[in-house]
């Protein structure tokens, strides 16, 4: 295992898996969070840590250098003084990530060390509070030895032995500079001692075996971008003050004006060039590029243009003497209405988009990749530009980059994707802020943005979809989704693309909703055969309020009395998926009877009902593990399933 302090930099095509935090702010341990490939999205109410969290990982490796780790601002204050008496404080780590890492990215080490040298595809980082960042990556140096020996002529059998038997790189070097100290009456072990000190020097030039391994890999290591609202630009922006400003020493919101400024290339050339024709369409040309980003996600107005112009402001100094600043003004030019209005008094949502694509156009085609934080996205925008926003995400940004946001909004968390969500939420001084991917938490305030967007999910199908598949609830939409997904990835029989699955709340819902809605909805209704329930709806079918034929019942599609949508996985699939749930162990033999299998389940622990939902989204989280290892049964059975659902699009 190789460890070492490094330094900041490079780049990285390696993911980011799990994130930690500790004691920072109101974190005392988030305990490892796992991230997701693309995006992550932290759900929570005001100050339960969620930003807490991205300013502490944006702290790790930053993409811009005004960022550190300062015990006085960040350490956990009601616990400071007392930890301090224990423990030096400069030492502790308050974030430490493990990023997967690519084929490509061990290239590198591969082809300096030789093969077999790594021992695992994943490389832990971390970062004190004194600013000092560390790595962990399972290395076998003794393997490198004997690889880089490979390469060595050693003229004499008992030498070569003697050599192979070294495990480190100084064990090694202290062998070859013994040999060369042997004189001239043994020429054999000084040519070797001379080789291998040629070898060894070029393989580590001065380094430690440690050094050279992460100098291979930090180049490939992801830095962080963090957007919040305090980054966005100011309307005006004094030119030549913010050219000669060092980078660490600006402020979120200047170092988004200066990469504005870097749009528009070389600062003498354009910014400050005093021909104003050159000046002028070198502006335009920003503006144009900016404006097409804009409209592509803004569907708000697409009548808004933006119009930056270079200003001269005469001003005194001390001396009594005048002296020229340049200003870029930002300025936005509202076609519908004729005019132009300073930046600063367009809406907050659209400075915020605005400004985020200014800063991110530093990085976006930077040779750096970056993990994009964004804290509290779209905060300001209607909705409707929520969901432009959420777009842009998914396609411009996470189709290169991984991104993590925070939001308490419900418009900004998508139903269909709920394994991206963690919930965040402050649990006291004791505790401090929990992160977890579990969907469990007691408190309602933190739970209403995700049952706001599932409601609102409901709300778009309920009177947008023309064809409705009402079904109980959420555990039968997750199982419907992900097995019509996977037999269409296998281009087998799946739900029809026209279908809207509406889970309504329980089986006890279900007639209510056909009787309210029924006859102003396309409504096809899966239930289970068992239910009190069914009766009422065979009552409201006769009455005219549903089509007969668009009552399906998982017996009669299984061809048994009775039967939950559970039943129509195998019953070794189905316990695959309670195990995985509640990391259980029951096999078949502990079950008993031919009733349904949620049924049986229950009997055996011997409790009236266990959680249903817990399965499906162990299905949800962990499909890819899960899925291939359905039998033929489970699939086949699934298809019957589709198929008779399908058939009743056209009755």
């Amino acid at each position: 295992m190789a460890h070492f302090s490094t330094s900041q930099g490079g780049r990285a095509l390696m993911k980011l898996v799990t994130a930690q935090v500790r004691l920072f702010r109101n974190i005392l341990d988030s305990t490892p969070v796992p991230i997701q490939p693309d995006i992550t999205c932290f759900v929570g109410k005001n100050e339960s840590g969620k930003t807490a969290f991205l300013h502490a990982l944006y702290r790790l490796m930053p993409a811009r250098p005004n960022a550190i780790l300062d015990v006085p601002k960040q350490y956990p204050a009601w616990r400071e003084k007392k930890d301090r008496q224990a423990m030096d404080l400069e030492e502790v780590r308050p974030v430490t990530a493990v990023f997967e890492l690519e084929p490509v990215d061990t290239t590198a080490i591969i082809e300096h060390f030789g093969s077999n040298v790594l021992k695992s595809n994943t490389l832990e980082l971390s970062r004190a509070y004194s600013n000092k960042s560390f790595y962990a990556l399972k290395t076998d140096e003794a393997q490198a030895v004997q690889n880089v020996l490979a390469d060595v002529k050693i003229p004499q059998a008992s030498l070569s032995k003697d050599a192979k038997s070294r495990k480190t790189f100084t064990e090694l070097a202290n062998l070859a500079a013994a040999w060369k100290k042997s004189g001239a009456d043994r020429p054999a072990e000084v040519a070797a001692g001379t080789a291998l000190e040629a070898k060894i020097k070029e393989k580590l030039s001065g380094k430690t075996f440690a050094e050279v391994v992460w100098s291979l890999l930090s180049d490939r290591v992801p830095q962080f971008f963090y957007f919040g609202d305090y980054s966005k630009l100011p309307y005006s922006v004094k030119i030549r003050e913010l050219l000669a400003k060092k980078p660490e020493n600006m402020t979120d919101d200047e170092a988004t004006a200066r990469s504005l400024l870097g749009l528009a290339g070389a600062e003498k050339d354009y910014l400050l060039n005093t021909d104003y024709e050159r000046r002028k369409r070198e502006l335009e040309n920003v503006a144009n590029q900016i404006t097409a980003d804009v409209l592509q996600y803004w569907s708000q107005n697409p009548t808004l243009r933006v119009q930056p112009d270079i200003t001269q402001v005469t001003q005194a100094t001390p001396q009594g003497q005048q002296s020229v600043l340049d200003e870029l003004k930002i300025r936005i030019w509202d076609d519908r209405h004729w005019l132009t209005l300073p930046f600063n008094e367009h809406s907050t949502g659209f400075q915020w988009f605005f400004s985020f694509l200014a800063a991110f156009s530093e990085f976006e085609d930077h040779e750096t990749p970056v993990v994009i934080l964004l804290d509290e996205p779209a905060l300001g925008l209607h909705a409707r530009a929520q969901a432009d926003f959420l777009r842009f995400i998914q396609e411009r940004l996470a189709e290169v980059n991984q991104v993590i946001y925070t939001t308490h909004s419900p418009f900004m968390i998508q139903p269909g994707h709920l394994e991206r969500v963690r919930m965040v939420e402050d649990k006291g001084r004791d505790v401090g802020t929990t992160v977890t991917k579990e969907i469990l938490s007691t408190d309602p305030d933190t739970l209403f943005p995700l049952q706001g967007a599932l409601g609102y999910d409901l709300a778009q199908h309920l009177f947008i979809g023309p064809h409705n598949l009402v079904v109980e609830g959420t555990s039968d939409f997750t199982f419907l989704t992900v097995m019509s997904d996977f037999l269409k990835g296998k281009e087998r029989t799946h739900l029809d693309a026209k279908w809207s699955i509406v889970p309504v709340g329980g089986a006890d819902m279900v007639p209510s909703f056909v009787a309210l809605l029924g006859n102003h909805l396309d409504v096809t209704v899966l239930i289970d055969s068992r239910r009190e329930g069914n009766q009422r709806l065979s009552g409201l079918a006769a009455s005219g309020y549903l089509d007969k034929k668009r009552l399906i019942t998982i017996g009669d599609i299984l061809g048994r009395k009775t039967g939950d949508v559970e039943d129509v996985f195998s019953v070794e699939d189905y316990l695959s998926l309670y195990n995985t749930a509640f990391s259980a162990t029951l096999t078949t033999s502990d079950l008993t009877g031919e009733d349904a299998i949620v049924s049986r389940i229950a009997r055996h622990l011997g409790v009236d009902r266990f959680d249903h939902g817990k399965p499906a989204d162990a299905l949800l989280r962990k499909r890819e593990q899960l899925l291939d290892g359905f039998s033929a049964e489970t699939l086949s059975a699934f298809e019957k399933l589709f198929a008779a659902i399908n058939k009743t699009l056209f009755p």
